[in-house]
């Protein structure tokens, strides 16, 4: 499950802006995700062999030639599927955990009014005697 979360988020940032692979991990970093440069360029690389992102070189001055990553229109209709998957999730999990809350909720509203109303019988019941 991680990895297609991941495949989701790197091509989310992509397809805003092309990226260095330095530039990915501070924004998966920022978003809490920390991810290494080993787990990242493997990925990188099954999402380019697969079409969904290309790459160029730009020279560096300080250093080797850097690849950035583009997001390729295959990797549009992958992004909007991967979308469509996350909302559905989203979707579902929100709907489960709403009705644990619910459910959740009506117990502690049982419990209240069953409390409230043996503490008033035993008040009422505690007046009525001599």
């Amino acid at each position: 499950m991680r990895k297609g979360i991941l495949e989701f988020c790197i091509l989310s940032l992509i397809n805003h802006r092309e990226m260095y692979v330095s530039d990915l991990i501070d924004e998966l970093k920022k978003g809490k995700l920390d991810v290494v440069e080993g787990t990242l360029y493997p990925l990188l690389t099954r999402l380019k062999n697969g079409e969904f992102l290309s790459y160029r070189w730009e020279e560096s001055t300080g250093g080797p030639p850097r690849k950035y990553y583009q997001i390729t229109e295959k990797g549009k209709l992958f992004l909007d599927e991967l979308q469509n998957t996350w909302n559905d999730l989203t979707d579902s999990v929100n709907q489960i955990t709403q009705k644990i809350k619910s459910y959740e909720q009506d117990t502690l509203n049982r419990t209240r009014r069953f409390f409230f109303h043996h503490r008033r019988t035993r008040i009422y019941k505690a007046q009525r005697l001599p």
